[in-house]
């Protein structure tokens, strides 16, 4: 079982990730127009960060984690498993979430601050932190099950998913802030989606700790793998693209899996 202080830095790194919906917040109230540009680019690296540390890293220690209790071919097997189980979870969710309310749909803020009347754009956001909260619940999960397993797989996914987090910051926080003109209340609601993340570590951490073994751990990185893989996919790589600057899009994901790789080279 890991000690108290790497449980303890763990949860304060699913904290900062998730708190990055208050940094889209806080955007949208200083800044009139989107800068797409930006955006696309930290979204493709984002992506890139996540399917570069899934596949050459935590897949492969899946599997050599579960070699130590069977059969290489066994292992493989039960890693691979895992990983569409992860990819089966984090799907179930966002099946469950109503489409018109999906944040997995990209909005520039002048989209969101003319979207009709103010009693519908004040619900939009509501419904938006909501469905953002469900989603960041079992990214939570994951991003504390990757702190536990060591700084350097960690720091670049908490970075991806605070990047990833800041669109959705902006998005709860323009339909609240226009209808209301109220910045606590839009900082609020903002802050509150994020909050499920180190919601979803405490959850993770009350079901999965005391029972943690070098099995359940390799299991768990599997399921992580299958969780960013999907939001690669489903989300980081379609919002880049729906600003419309493909080639940077593009650029950002290679830059992000290229960062990735140096760095695990270097430590």
């Amino acid at each position: 079982m890991p000690d108290f202080s790497t449980i303890l830095i763990a949860l304060l790194l699913t904290l900062f990730a998730g708190l990055s919906t208050g940094i889209g917040a806080m955007i949208s109230f200083f800044t009139r127009h989107t800068d797409t540009r930006l955006l696309a680019g930290a979204l493709g690296l984002s992506a890139g960060v996540m399917i570069y540390i899934s596949f050459m890293e935590l897949m492969p220690e899946a599997s050599e984690g579960l070699a130590t209790v069977m059969s290489e071919r066994t292992a493989a097997a039960a890693m691979l498993a895992a990983f569409f189980g992860g990819i089966g979870l984090i799907a179930l969710i966002d099946w469950l979430v109503p489409a018109d309310e999906n944040p997995h749909e990209a909005h520039s803020m002048e989209e969101l601050s003319d979207s009709g009347s103010h009693h519908k754009m004040k619900r939009t956001g509501i419904m938006l932190a909501m469905a953002i909260g469900i989603h960041n619940f079992p990214e939570g999960m994951a991003t504390f099950i990757s702190a536990l397993d060591g700084l350097e797989m960690a720091l670049p996914i908490v970075i991806a998913i605070a990047i990833h987090n800041i669109p959705e910051g902006i998005a709860v926080s323009v339909p609240i802030y226009h209808s209301t003109g109220n910045r606590r209340k839009a900082f609020f609601y903002s802050l509150l989606s994020g909050l499920a993340e180190p919601a979803g570590a405490l959850v993770g951490m009350a079901f999965l700790l005391p029972f943690w073994s070098p099995v359940v751990n390799a299991v768990c990185l599997a399921v992580v793998a299958g969780i960013m893989v999907y939001i690669a996919f489903d989300e980081l790589l379609p919002g880049a693209e729906s600003f419309g600057h493909h080639h940077l899009s593009l650029i950002g994901v290679v830059v992000g899996m290229a960062l990735m790789g140096i760095t695990l080279v270097i430590l």
